[in-house]
Formats: structure tokens, sequence, C-alpha cells
């Protein structure tokens, strides 16, 4: 039987393994798809192990994404520009292809939430490598800007720097921010701890979109502070977790799995519904 992996650390809270075994049930396709918790300086060894043992693909989350960068054989062209590898698939010709779903699986899941992305103005909170895979799927739906803010300038500045040939995408701080955002997203950790990016609440109006790409059996802190201030549609980012999982079964099995029904399942089993 083909074999898969998720590999982080740690990586026993993962829902991978959930969300795959549906995707395989689906599709009637024949895997089985398992943990790896690999120490931070074992894991290019436990990489290579897991392939020379037969496995066929695996996933990669932190602290790891950026390691695999290096490891694989080949990039594709959305993980060249994410500078990090979230899905690795053995080719049949014996390559170590590495890809990044991340970006895709965000832009997928606000597409079924009905959110417009041409034409609308957007604010992307981080510039870490969440924000980074992020980048050119958003802007490969043509928004009319693309505004990234950082605690951190002069990151900000960089990202914006290196994907300034992909569209509008501009760097501002948090001071500099003007409205009105037809899309708020936070690609910062700080919904982890509890807290939140030092936004101005004047920046978030009824008719807006946010969203949170953490996500848990309660709203965020940056949800709540979103619905607190106005906010009518808010979004975690359990259904990128979902929409990232089906691209990355479609890179390994060719077949694209359907998404509506694994979320409702993933849902019940949080207990969010």
């Amino acid at each position: 039987m083909d074999r898969y992996l998720v590999f982080g650390h740690p990586v026993r809270h993962s829902k991978s393994p959930f969300i795959h075994t549906l995707f395989a049930r689906q599709t009637q396709q024949e895997l089985e798809y398992g943990l790896a918790e690999p120490a931070v300086d074992e894991f290019a060894q436990a990489l290579r192990t897991f392939f020379d043992q037969g496995g066929k693909g695996c996933n990669v989350t932190v602290p790891f994404k950026e390691q695999a960068f290096t490891l694989v054989d080949r990039l594709s062209p959305r993980a060249k520009r994410a500078g990090a590898v979230n899905t690795i698939k053995l080719t049949d010709d014996g390559v170590l292809l590495g890809d990044n779903t991340d970006g895709a699986g965000l832009v997928a899941d606000l597409k079924s939430h009905g959110v417009t992305l041409a034409d609308s103005r957007i604010l992307l909170l981080g510039a870490g490598g969440a924000a980074r895979g992020a980048l050119a799927p958003l802007l490969a739906e043509l928004p009319s800007e693309l505004v990234i803010a950082n605690r951190t300038h002069t990151k900000a500045q960089q990202l914006a720097a290196e994907f300034h040939d992909l569209g509008p995408v501009i760097a501002q701080t948090y001071e500099q921010l003007a409205g009105p955002f037809d899309l708020v997203i936070n690609s910062t950790s700080a919904s982890l701890q509890g807290e939140l990016p030092p936004l101005a609440p004047a920046l978030i109006h009824t008719d807006i979109a946010i969203y949170d790409m953490m996500y848990g059996a309660s709203d965020t802190a940056f949800i709540s502070w979103a619905k607190q201030h106005g906010a009518r549609q808010t979004m975690d980012g359990l259904g990128m977790l979902v929409e990232q999982a089906a691209e990355a079964f479609t890179v390994w099995r060719g077949i694209r799995p359907g998404t509506k029904q694994v979320l409702r399942e993933l849902k019940r089993n949080l207990g969010v519904i």
C-alpha cells in the first residue's frame, strides 16, 4: 500500500491523517497516511529514510518547510516563489518534487466563501513564510492593490520588492494603513498566543472580509476582535487546511477530491459544529 506522511515538530495535533484518510476513501485510493516528528536536526535523514523505504509522498509543516526547499531534487514554480515546500512527491523517474500548496489552498477557500479577489484591495498582515506562500496565488487573482504590513517593516518591504513583478504589491507600516480594504488576511501566528496585530479598529467596516490563517474550536482572537468592531464576514484557516490538502492529494494521486464534506467532518471532529 502506498505510504504518505506529514513531517512536523510538533505534529501530534495534525489533522492531516484525518483529512487524507477521508480523501482516499472518497476517491477510492489505496493509501495509508501517518505522522513523523523527527528532531529538528534529524529531518533531512528522516526524509531520506522515508523515501528509501518506499514512501510515495509527504506533507511538510512547521518548522521544516524551508529546509525541505533545499532537500528536494526539483521545485515547482510556486514552491520556488514561496521559498518553502509543504508537499513532496516521488515521481515515477525517482525525482523528489517539491511543491507548495498553501497559497492555492487559501485562494480556493476564499472563493468558496464567495470572496471576490479581482479588483479588490487586500491587506496582508505578516511577512513570514505563510505570507510568502500566499502572495503569488493572491496576485494571480488580479487585485487592485495588495498591501503588506508587518511589525518589522523592512521584512514587508523586502517581500513587496520580491513579488512586485507579479502585480501591484506595496509595503506599509501599521501606522500608514488607510482604508478602505475589501479583505484583510492575518498570516501572523499571533492568534496562537491569543494576541492581536496592531491594527487600527477604524479599518474594520461592515462590508470587509476578515480571514485568519489560524483556527481553533472557537473564534481566534483576531476574528473575535474584528467581529467586535463590526465585521460581518469572518473566516478562519480550517478551510485553507482542507483545500491545501486537496491540492497536495491531487499532486500525489492525479485525482482531485471534494472538500465540502471533508470540511464538515473535520469541524465535527474538532467540535466546531
